[in-house]
């Protein structure tokens, strides 16, 4: 059981990356609204969708796991630092759920980047 753990991880966070996608790549009215507020609207919106499509694959690629989480860690912790200087942790309403989905994201991704910290290649750990 303990050996399905991390893949659990992975798939958790790599979903949660992935299901975001369609309303940057629909410009729903909520993430035009999230980023025309931080001032990247609309290549901001695409930009961190395509970066986040990209996430999610490498976390689903057992080679490739620890960049799918150092790439995650980056761009959710870029959000988590919008959602406390510019956006709030309410956003239109939602009682925080995007906020609090960035930071359980977050600390999974970490999570994981730990678990795989021995498959980094160009650090030496034993």
């Amino acid at each position: 059981m303990k050996k399905h753990i991390p893949l659990v991880l992975r798939i958790i966070v790599a979903v949660i990356l992935i299901q975001t996608l369609r309303f940057k790549f629909t410009a729903h009215p909520d993430s035009v609204y999230i980023f025309e507020t931080v001032g990247l609207e609309p290549v901001g919106r695409i930009g961190i969708g395509i970066l986040e499509l990209i996430a999610g694959i490498l976390l689903l690629i057992p080679k490739t796991v620890w960049a799918g989480a150092t790439l995650t860690l980056g761009l959710i912790g870029g959000a988590i630092m919008m959602h406390l200087t510019q956006l709030g942790i309410e956003v239109k309403g939602d009682g925080g759920v995007l906020f609090t989905t960035a930071v359980v994201t977050f600390i999974l991704s970490g999570m994981i980047l730990y678990i795989y910290r021995k498959d980094i290649p160009f650090l030496k750990l034993n």
